[in-house]
């Protein structure tokens, strides 16, 4: 395992051929609009490429792949893209896996084992890499390739509001945009909800409750409220912001029941409190103001695990 530099990673994609890339569980903009952005890069390249997901393609995420079709080869390199630890990779991304080649990353606190590990912890995103990738390996821009790296760009920022959002960030997302239906792409990723989203948000609020004198905001959904709501995955995304957005509020937490007695953990961060940190300590991990965890047991347990983790942090 070695770390290497981006012009090293240019050169091993130069060099090989038959890949497979890895996305991680409970796939987000970052990890999707990398990896098929790369993918259809590398295509282009004249190189065979899969991108392997953990289940179906969100169908939020669809217009990613609508030009995407698997291809029929038996893959000879590896390469997980945003995936930040072993635990995010879900059985059926690494069926036939037996080592990662390459690791493309932005997460500070990543521990993929791989024979090759880039992680740009300056990057808002993977997806920023992609582009650089792009340009090094000399691949025109086109509209497959753009939407996913302005998807990943402006995802992982929050649409440009998040504090990892930097010039390059700008710079990249203005590089692309020309390519692709940025507007659709905000349009769906940032406005757009679904009537089972806005019950599910309502109910989250329900949830919520204070602690650490009002520091701390927890809120939680439950497989059973998902059920009543017919609210699938599309309808999660965005509600590990709403606890943070209270005043006074310097640490937010999700908590996401999901099938086998295990909750999915989203800790927001204001006013540098280190939400990567706090998750470091639950087998977790991200970025300083975004990062997660999973957490195994029932409402109860999980909750109170958290509350005391959390008031003894702030």
């Amino acid at each position: 395992m070695r770390m290497i530099t981006l012009d090293e990673v240019a050169s091993l994609l130069n060099e090989n051929d038959h890949y497979k890339l890895l996305t991680h569980s409970y796939p987000d903009g970052d990890t999707l609009g990398g990896a098929f952005a790369l993918a259809f890069a590398l295509r282009k390249m004249g190189k065979k490429v899969n991108v392997a997901v953990n289940g179906p393609v969100p169908s939020k995420f669809r217009y990613l792949v609508k030009n995407y079709s698997e291809q029929d080869f038996e893959p000879e390199f590896i390469v997980s893209v945003d995936v930040a630890a072993m635990s995010l990779l879900g059985d059926s991304v690494m069926e036939g896996v037996e080592k990662i080649d390459l690791c493309i990353d932005h997460h500070r606190t990543n521990t993929i084992v791989a024979d090759n590990i880039y992680v740009d912890g300056e990057a808002a995103a993977a997806s920023e890499t992609v582009y650089q990738l792009v340009e090094m390996l000399g691949v025109e821009l086109d509209e497959d390739i753009a939407a996913g790296i302005y998807t990943g760009v402006s995802t992982d920022t929050g649409c440009f509001c998040y504090s990892n959002t930097t010039p390059r960030t700008h710079e990249i997302a203005a590089k692309v945009i020309p390519y692709c239906d940025w507007q659709q792409i905000n349009y769906i990723n940032f406005v757009i909800k679904t009537r089972a989203k806005i019950k599910m948000e309502r109910m989250i609020y329900d949830t919520m409750e204070f602690y650490a004198g009002g520091r701390c905001a927890v809120v939680y959904t439950t497989i059973a409220m998902q059920k009543a709501l017919g609210a699938g995955d599309d309808e999660m995304e965005g509600l590990a912001n709403i606890p943070r957005q209270v005043e006074g509020v310097k640490m937010g937490i999700t908590m996401r029941e999901k099938d086998g007695g295990i909750f999915k953990v989203s800790v927001r961060t204001n006013d540098g409190i280190n939400a990567a940190e706090f998750c470091k300590k639950f087998g977790g991990g991200g970025h300083p103001a975004a990062a997660g965890c999973s957490v195994e047991g029932d409402l109860a347990s999980v909750k109170r695990l958290l509350i005391d983790a959390a008031e003894a942090f702030l």
